[in-house]
């Protein structure tokens, strides 16, 4: 059963695993170089919808269901749905999972929230229950709206910003399933520097990242080179090289196998998304739709992937609060026996 070491990470001692994941994207996701990592590519943003938060809803509907019939399961067999997304009161994800039958537990912890719904699915898949689904998702259209500008303003984006990834990402954890094993959950503690730009998140999510990064080494006694990739959720250009340099400090130098979610996605010069993909839907589609499988092929054996989120509202900028950040980290590996 799942028990704690160190100061806040949690082994996962039974054979829990990822039975099966899947990815949803938008027009421009489908043109990143990950475009064909995706199982389901739209080019209406609006997925037949008539608003994008019911755009967003249809996203993660078809992303679970993807990920159901790869698993060959149904929706009944799922014990409990851990989901989250931007928008207020997480409508995207409760309007999706009303008629499930299924216990909903929603989740906000902005762009970290794919990892926290995986980690929580883990822990209790070796505890409580057999099957737990984890979805996340985002929209440009609706994210923008919410946090900065109706699209009609047309108002300048800095370098620093980040594109908001119109997509989501599911995954079923499932105890006794085949691997990749889910070894390991740290939950990231929250973490402010004094950022208060929001067209510049990397830099304030970069210090919650390293903090929980920094944290999992020493709680397992592990250092970078144990991995054969260490991925964070959407730190992009800014964030990422602030993350090298804070890692650095705490001890723990990373090396070549480092990579940001939010610099896969898109191809960040042609596409012009200034410093990256940011968004609940960017770390939940590039882990369903590449990291994922590639682990499930054998290509990775030991992966420490981080959501990375930036805990602001409109309220709180607008009142000249500082952005905290948070990160939650879960560890797979191919590996079936213990790796710590």
């Amino acid at each position: 059963m799942a028990h704690k070491i160190g100061k806040q990470t949690i082994i996962i001692d039974g054979e829990v695993g990822i039975r099966s994941s899947a990815a949803v994207g938008s027009k421009k996701e489908g043109e990143g170089p990950l475009g064909k990592d995706f199982d389901i590519i739209d080019d209406d943003s609006r997925f037949g919808e008539k608003t994008w938060e019911k755009a967003e809803s249809k996203m993660q509907e078809l992303a679970c269901w993807k990920a159901l019939k790869k698993a060959e399961l149904e929706m009944k067999d799922m014990d409990f749905i851990f989901a989250g997304d931007l928008l207020n009161q997480c409508i995207a994800s409760a309007f999706s999972a009303r008629g499930s039958k299924v216990p909903y537990i929603g989740l906000y912890g902005a762009c970290s929230t794919f990892a926290e719904a995986v980690g929580l699915s883990a822990v209790f898949a070796d505890s409580a229950a057999k099957n737990c689904l984890a979805v996340a998702s985002s929209h440009f259209c609706s994210a923008e709206r919410q946090y900065r500008f109706p699209l009609e303003y047309g108002g300048q984006r800095p370098p620093s910003s980040q594109w908001t990834a119109t997509a989501a990402g599911a995954t079923i954890v499932s105890k006794g399933a085949e691997y990749p094993f889910i070894k390991a959950v740290t939950f990231g503690t929250v973490e402010d520097l004094g950022i208060n730009d929001q067209n510049n998140m990397g830099a304030a999510m970069a210090p919650s990242a390293a903090a929980t990064l920094s944290q999992f080494f020493r709680d397992t006694y592990t250092l970078p080179s144990d991995y054969d990739l260490i991925v964070t959720g959407d730190l992009g250009y800014v964030g990422s090289n602030l993350m090298l340099k804070l890692m650095e400090k705490e001890g723990f130098p990373l090396g070549e196998n480092y990579n940001d979610c939010g610099l896969m996605l898109y191809e960040r010069e042609k596409q012009q998304v200034e410093s990256g993909a940011s968004g609940c839907g960017c770390s939940a589609s590039v882990l369903s739709g590449h990291i994922l499988p590639k682990l499930k092929n054998g290509v990775l054996k030991n992966v420490l992937a981080l959501s990375t989120g930036a805990l602001m509202s409109p309220t709180s900028v607008q009142q000249g609060e500082t952005i905290p950040g948070v990160a939650h980290l879960v560890c797979f590996s191919t590996e079936k026996g213990g790796i710590f």
